[in-house]
């Protein structure tokens, strides 16, 4: 288990968002922080910790460039997320992306879109493909959602769809919607769940906010669960957790 670090991006910024609030209408959506350092800031620090692994997400337009100079502070270490499609990730990954990570190209209208999966993962490889599972909970089971996270799908997270996904990507990333930006616990059950399974890596984002999330995930997880942290973090304005401490326990491979 190792801690992946973070970059969101929204309006051409680095924020914290309660991922829940984020739609395509005129409603703003729930701001937990907004940063004063940009993203290529970030970039570095993450790049001079050794910590690897981490992700760039465009929440919305209007984040090209902001997304391009977070990359160019560490190219070829961080994964990017957010308007991936089979027309631009090529172009991504030339521009410094280590993987790219794929959700409404794949999952949209509430469906999957099977036959851009295989055409996206025959195009840049597997192992360069990240499939984001966000999921919410219904009827006690957690199932992938689209479309801002606001539109459930029919697709289940569990061990037969993960089995499926995973031929043609290289990583899960997984946020737990109902939890995600509110520092407020995590969706142990999800965790449980996911650990069980643990074929390929896995990085949990949702509700972490201290070292007990923490051991929680190393635990249920058994081990083979990364985790990422937001809105908790010092670094993002969150009075939680401390970057500083983080970066000495997790799991580090050389930068």
């Amino acid at each position: 288990m190792k801690f992946r670090p973070c970059i969101d991006l929204h309006e051409g910024e680095v924020k914290q968002i309660v991922g829940g609030t984020l739609t395509d209408g005129a409603k703003s959506p729930v701001v937990n922080y907004t940063s004063e350092r940009s993203p290529d800031w970030y970039a570095r620090k993450y790049h001079e910790d050794g910590l690897v692994g981490g992700h760039v997400i465009r929440l919305g337009a209007g984040n090209d460039l902001a997304a391009e100079k977070a990359l160019s502070g560490w190219p070829g270490g961080l994964q990017l997320g957010g308007g991936i499609n089979a027309q631009n990730a090529l172009d991504w990954l030339e521009k410094g992306a280590e993987k790219v990570i794929v959700t409404s190209y794949v999952f949209k209208d509430g469906l999957i879109h099977e036959e851009r999966l295989r055409e996206l993962s025959g195009t840049i490889g597997k192992d360069r493909l990240v499939l984001d599972l966000s999921c919410r909970k219904k009827d006690d089971r957690y199932w992938i959602v689209t479309d801002r996270w606001q539109k459930f799908t029919t697709v289940e997270v569990e061990p037969e769809q993960l089995d499926y996904f995973s031929s043609f990507c290289s990583e899960f990333l997984i946020h737990a919607v109902d939890v995600e930006g509110k520092s407020g616990g995590i969706e142990k059950n999800l965790v449980r769940l996911l650990g069980d399974w643990a074929k390929i890596p896995l990085t949990y984002a949702g509700g972490v906010h201290s070292w007990d999330d923490i051991q929680i995930i190393d635990t249920l997880g058994r081990g083979k669960i990364d985790f990422t942290v937001g809105s908790a973090l010092d670094i993002f304005g969150g009075n939680g957790l401390k970057y500083a401490d983080l970066i000495k326990t997790s799991n580090k491979q050389p930068a």
